[in-house]
């Protein structure tokens, strides 16, 4: 299929009239071919990715004439619901769905060289990482895969998507383990909102090397989301790696926001349904420390998060070790076994710390007080919280409340990056 991108000619972003008809030219010449496709989307904390309604164009275009599966590429998130599954897909059949498993559900198809892994990682790592993807990836019997979501700023890769959804999302524990502990090591402030980090170049060598024989194509998405809203700006569809280059290129203009000082105080929202967890809910911490001063506050509105992790054992490692600064993480992971054998927990814990140059304040509902800081933050109860800081009457940006204290309100931090304008570079 010939690569093919569309750009929004104003801030609206494109329609969804827009959205079907380049999907339809793009599947115009092969759609006859097809006889068994394999969807690739994100979960439902992409929502915002406008993911939900590009499946729903293509599962209309090719059913019932062609079987159409859908991989959601969950990662080590958790299987959507059906009542998330009828939000993001619309009328497409739960039944389509096959669910991921991190831990069972792949084959090793290559590894990346040491030497590569050392090079990249300015010898901070030097061990070669196996690379895993999902085994119905492998099934000769596809005709097509189609791997779909947003380029967005990502802590572990830099710019999230592309090959990403494959090696990563539809990828096995070993793999998202290495590679979440390469971009930890490496530091997440040298790679969100960047392109070629260390670990894409991780997964660059493991496209080029281990999955070119698969008939596999990219659709990419740059969107925004202000009140809510989805705006899609750009679509780009091929396999080509310039396309995502392109993609990169608009999601900078699109989702970094540099600021012309630091902020004092942040206050993030989590949309309930969207974050249960504080695995997901720390991208209120990613996206927003590079903006925060030393000595700043962040103050993250979590009324749907009731767990650590996404599953039990890593829901565990978080409230053995918590949020304690990247020193002391690297130290427990040479000197405990478990942080060992899920390198991802350890990334993650090493992440989700400001590494004391900033207060974190979860204000939680299904959480309570104690358990919240026994991993290292602080706490108010969010009933409370939003009698100062109310979601209703906050708008984006800077605002200044009754008393005069003045914060940086953030309804989704999955949508973007803030920094001080001073970083960028």
């Amino acid at each position: 299929m010939k690569p093919k991108t569309l750009y929004a000619k104003d801030a609206h972003g494109l329609d969804e009239k827009q959205i079907a008809q380049a999907l339809q030219e793009y599947l115009k010449e092969k759609k006859q071919c097809l006889r068994k496709v394999l969807l690739i989307p994100p979960d439902f904390t992409r929502y915002h990715s406008n993911a939900g309604l590009i499946v729903q164009v293509l599962y209309g275009i090719l059913a019932p004439n062609v079987q159409v599966d859908i991989l959601p590429a969950l990662g080590t998130h958790v299987p959507v619901s059906p009542s998330e599954w009828a939000c993001m897909f619309g009328s497409v059949p739960y039944d389509r769905m096959l669910v991921h498993n991190w831990r069972t559900d792949v084959d090793e198809i290559g590894e990346v060289p040491g030497e590569l892994v050392k090079d990249v990682s300015e010898g901070l790592m030097d061990a070669p990482i196996p690379v895993e993807i999902n085994r119905r990836l492998l099934e000769p019997a596809y005709d097509l895969i189609l791997s779909i979501g947003q380029v967005v700023p990502h802590e572990v890769v830099g710019m999230a998507n592309y090959s990403k959804n494959i090696f990563v999302g539809c990828g096995g524990s070993r793999m998202i383990s290495s590679s979440h502990m390469l971009g930890a090591f490496y530091g997440l402030e040298r790679i969100m909102g960047k392109d070629k980090t260390p670990v894409r170049r991780v997964l660059d060598y493991a496209e080029e090397h281990f999955i070119q024989h698969l008939p596999l194509e990219y659709i990419l998405t740059v969107t925004d989301a202000p009140g809510g809203h989805i705006r899609t700006h750009g679509l780009f569809m091929g396999r080509q790696r310039k396309l995502f280059e392109e993609a990169v290129a608009l999601a900078q203009k699109k989702n970094i926001i540099a600021l012309e000082k630091p902020i004092k105080r942040a206050v993030v929202l989590l949309d309930e349904k969207e974050f249960k967890s504080t695995w997901l809910g720390n991208k209120a911490v990613y996206r927003t420390r590079m903006a925060i001063k030393d000595d700043g506050d962040l103050i993250v509105l979590a009324p749907g998060v009731d767990k650590f992790g996404e599953d039990k054992e890593v829901d565990k490692l978080i409230r053995k070790y918590g949020y304690k600064g990247r020193e002391y993480v690297l130290k427990q992971v040479n000197e405990q076994d478990d942080l060992q054998c899920n390198l991802s927990a350890a990334a993650h814990l090493i992440h989700g710390s400001s590494d004391g140059r900033f207060s974190i304040t979860y204000c939680t509902r299904g959480l309570p007080k104690n358990e919240v800081e026994s991993v290292g933050y602080g706490h108010m109860p969010y009933d409370e919280a939003i009698k100062r800081y109310s979601p209703d009457t906050l708008t984006e940006g800077y605002n200044t409340l009754a008393d005069g204290e003045e914060i940086f309100y953030i309804s989704n931090p999955a949508l973007g990056l803030w920094m001080d304008k001073s970083r960028l570079g």
